[in-house]
């Protein structure tokens, strides 16, 4: 579980997966020594005007694209958990997904333990943006209840207005049942600008 989901990351296809990629990977991308060299083909391969637009995928960006998923997936990036300190929990979510990405930080450092990205379902995608947001966060202490169940952790997300979910939550049932179930742990909720959010941001746009 704690890297399926840099490994299943599709060879992309547009544009638009191209920068979701390098939006993960150029978050820790201090910890890889000549990045912009090793990344290039892919940026290169975002040269055009139009969004959406098909790339040229050929054999340096498959090469680029194989030896960074791999560094994702191995230190000095992707760390083993420390119960002595903070987890952090970083979400997002787009329209169609949503991305996970649960870190601590060693001597000051960021350093991912696991990622988590999943689809949304149909019924899902007709939420409102708080219900997604929310409901990322919900999948992420599922799945990782073992890690944060009795530990202080912090919530990082880019959607501002949970960090006053207690008010938002209102007369909706669906936020009031999963505001109920985040009662048990011991957590903190903080606001992290969207361009400060490429990790768990890219898990969400996978498609």
């Amino acid at each position: 579980m704690k890297i399926k989901a840099i490994k299943d990351f599709p060879p992309p296809t547009t544009k638009t997966q191209v920068r979701s990629f390098l939006g993960i990977v150029g978050y820790y991308a201090h910890y890889i020594p000549n990045y912009s060299e090793i990344a290039s083909p892919l940026t290169d391969a975002l040269k055009g005007k139009i969004k959406r637009e098909s790339i040229t995928w050929d054999e340096r960006c498959e090469k680029a694209f194989t030896e960074l998923k791999g560094k994702l997936v191995s230190k000095p990036i992707l760390f083993v958990s420390d119960f002595s300190k903070d987890f952090i929990l970083q979400t997002d979510a787009r329209d169609i997904g949503a991305g996970v990405v649960l870190s601590q930080k060693v001597n000051g450092e960021e350093h991912p333990i696991l990622y988590l990205s999943k689809k949304f379902s149909r019924a899902e995608r007709n939420y409102s943006t708080v219900e997604r947001e929310l409901a990322v966060i919900i999948f992420g202490l599922k799945r990782l209840k073992h890690y944060v169940d009795g530990q202080r952790f912090i919530i990082e997300t880019d959607h501002n207005p949970l960090k006053y979910l207690n008010k938002i939550e209102g007369s909706n049932p669906r936020l009031q049942k999963w505001a109920l179930s985040l009662q048990p742990f011991n957590f903190e909720i903080r606001h992290r600008p969207g361009k400060l959010h490429g990790n768990a941001d890219g898990l969400s746009r996978l498609e």
